[in-house]
């Protein structure tokens, strides 16, 4: 297993991935147009990991001078449980030390349980944070 920077090639198997990991997407968040607007802004920090020459894991990061992000960690399900979660973790976390930066954060969805503990397992906390958003433009 190879974890590496993103590249052209591996376009089609990210968009397979993400489109297994969620089958029904809310429009913003299209894994063709999500991935489309990552290779436009910072495409230095999405990261694969392939074996064989297949894209079985991703994550996205993002770092804008003060606070890096975590995003978009997905294992293919016959992949799970061998530590490519935590090496693409692992990875991201050290391309953005190089950058400068010096916290992360990152956001579950509630009830995912399995993604809590697996943060936890490597280091980060639950914080005493209100995590709040809102949509920009017509989606």
């Amino acid at each position: 297993m190879n974890i590496r920077l993103y590249n052209d090639q591996d376009h089609d198997g990210v968009v397979q991935l993400w489109q297994e990991d969620e089958p029904n997407p809310s429009p913003w968040n299209d894994p063709r147009e999500a991935l489309r607007k990552k290779e436009d802004f910072q495409p230095g920090l999405l990261f694969v990991a392939e074996e064989g020459g297949v894209v079985v894991g991703t994550t996205m990061a993002g770092y804008d001078g003060h606070r890096g992000w975590i995003y978009s960690v997905v294992v293919s399900p016959v992949y799970r449980r061998q530590g490519i979660a935590s090496g693409l973790l692992n990875f991201a976390e050290q391309e953005l030390e190089k950058l400068g930066c010096t916290k992360l954060n990152l956001q579950v969805r509630e009830g995912n349980d399995n993604a809590v503990a697996l943060y936890k397992s490597l280091g980060y906390s639950i914080e005493p944070r209100v995590s709040m958003g809102k949509r920009l433009g017509s989606v």
